[in-house]
């Protein structure tokens, strides 16, 4: 490469992100006319079990790392970025809640210039055919194309855990209340299942399927997505764990930005079934502005 010349590195960066593009199946949901419900892996105790039908389609997958300083929550509804974590054991959830909530707060609030960061719930998964552990039981990848939740489960999730009263006033005093994961590789690099996001530009919003999910103890609602051929997806090849990405789930701003982000994990053609587990951690915050 010509150092004096920035073409060669444009050129190079083309070529790198070329051969980081992968032609990968991605299982979407076939809309149909009742409304579809599973049962979560909490009410069954392993598995999800799914009262609706699915299409596995094979999709362009591109590499994110070339464009990642362009990418903005606000367009594509997802953000990579280097974060080093003081936790050296992310299995351990007693140091998980005295220091990396703390953490993933410092980093939101930098990122995004939020008021207020609250951490409101963790999951490791795992492709290991036993999953990852939890205190709520265990968890694989997710493998349906979804956003964690819709245009009525993201505020009725906010004033389960912030408080009606706190919810109703911010949002009528001007603020805005944003759902954000943060996902981060426990091992890295990523060799299996790792995680495709589409640019939430790129998704109608009657591509999103309302879709009931039954816990032990209340029923939630996420959106599960149907195939569309102008989708675009992203993922970053052999994430490391010094990396993060945030997806974000909703918002309450209605107002041509992204609101939500489809997101599944994905097999790469090819992996080798020898390749070390894909182990993962993201957290689930409310991103919180004033004003």
């Amino acid at each position: 490469m010509n150092p004096l010349n920035p073409r060669d590195g444009e050129a190079a960066a083309v070529a790198s992100q070329a051969a980081d593009t992968v032609r990968a199946t991605l299982t979407f949901i076939v809309p149909q006319d009742t409304k579809p419900y599973f049962h979560s892996s909490a009410l069954t105790g392993g598995l999800s079990k799914v009262f609706f039908e699915t299409e596995e389609r094979t999709v362009t997958i591109r590499n994110m790392r070339p464009v990642a300083e362009g990418l903005s929550l606000d367009r594509q509804g997802f953000e990579l970025h280097h974060h080093e974590t003081a936790v050296a054991d992310l299995h351990d959830d007693e140091t998980v809640d005295q220091v990396y909530d703390g953490e993933i707060e410092a980093l939101l609030k930098e990122v995004t210039g939020a008021d207020r960061v609250v951490v409101f719930d963790r999951t490791r998964r795992s492709d290991e055919s036993t999953g990852a552990a939890n205190r709520d039981g265990v968890r694989g990848p997710a493998t349906r194309a979804h956003v964690d939740y819709t245009v009525t489960s993201g505020p009725k999730r906010a004033r389960d855990i912030l408080g009606a009263e706190e919810v109703n006033h911010l949002l009528d005093s001007g603020g805005r209340i944003v759902q954000v994961n943060v996902w981060r590789p426990i091992k890295g690099p990523v060799q299996r299942s790792p995680l495709a996001l589409a640019d939430a530009e790129s998704v109608k919003r009657e591509q999103l399927i309302a879709t009931d999910q039954v816990f032990p103890d209340r029923v939630g609602e996420i959106y599960q997505l149907a195939h569309a051929p102008e989708q675009r997806w992203y993922w970053v090849p052999r994430m490391e764990r010094e990396e993060v990405v945030l997806i974000k789930g909703w918002d309450s701003l209605d107002d041509g930005r992204a609101m939500f982000t489809p997101h599944s994990a994905f097999r790469i053609p090819e992996q080798s079934p020898d390749a070390p587990a894909r182990e993962s951690i993201e957290v689930r915050t409310y991103l919180i502005f004033e004003r």
